[in-house]
């Protein structure tokens, strides 16, 4: 019985591990290197995430940074996924493991200096992985806050804080579900802390549409 513990354990750190390097792999900061010649780290708010990206540059490099981050998200839950279920029969505990680590990777890149996003477009993936009614619920008060304040980051955090509430209530009413759900949420919340002091204080961006033209390096 030990044993069998001890390979299933095992299993857990490993996709924590697989998710966390995809999750290194951050399409704002890989693009804006290797594509623009440049840093978005050092512009703006110096997040890598799609946000600061767009308002660095503009439009025209964003869709690659949205397919990127969330391919690899997409890969780091199947690949969690389906190794859960032949170990154990459980495929959500997989995507939850494997999009955890991703986030890990993402908000943390070691690849990076351990400076990366905020995990929005990588917890946006998971939950439509994880269940189609988590994933409508979260991406719906995104959607209307955003439009309704034009606040990215209040509709952000909200569609986080949203995750283990219906984590719980759509995926069986699983504590270890709800345990991880909590912890990305918590992990999203916690990178937007600096965004929740700007928004109690009246000084958050709004959104702004625009399709400018990448920033050349000086």
């Amino acid at each position: 019985m030990n044993g069998i513990w001890g390979i299933y354990l095992l299993s857990w750190l490993i996709l924590l591990l697989l998710g966390y390097f995809l999750g290194c792999l951050n399409g704002s900061v890989m693009i804006s290197h290797f594509v623009i010649r440049d840093d978005v780290r050092q512009h703006g708010s110096g997040n890598a995430g799609l946000t600061n990206f767009y308002r660095t540059y503009g439009a025209r490099y964003a869709l690659g940074v949205i397919l990127f981050d969330m391919g690899k998200t997409v890969l780091a839950c199947l690949l969690g996924g389906l190794v859960m279920r032949y170990l154990a029969g459980d495929w959500r505990l997989g995507v939850l493991l494997g999009g955890l680590g991703c986030e890990l990777g993402h908000m943390f890149p070691v690849f990076f200096g351990f400076k990366g996003g905020k995990g929005i477009l990588s917890g946006g993936t998971l939950v439509w992985l994880l269940d189609w009614r988590v994933g409508l619920i979260a991406w719906g008060l995104f959607a209307a806050l955003w439009l309704l304040t034009k606040y990215v980051s209040l509709g952000s955090v909200c569609a986080a804080a949203s995750m283990p509430v219906t984590t719980f209530f759509f995926c069986g009413q699983s504590l270890l579900y709800t345990a991880l759900a909590v912890l990305i949420a918590a992990l999203v919340i916690w990178c937007h802390r600096e965004n929740i002091t700007r928004l109690l204080h009246h000084q958050e961006h709004k959104f702004q549409w625009h399709t400018g033209t990448p920033k050349e390096k000086e």
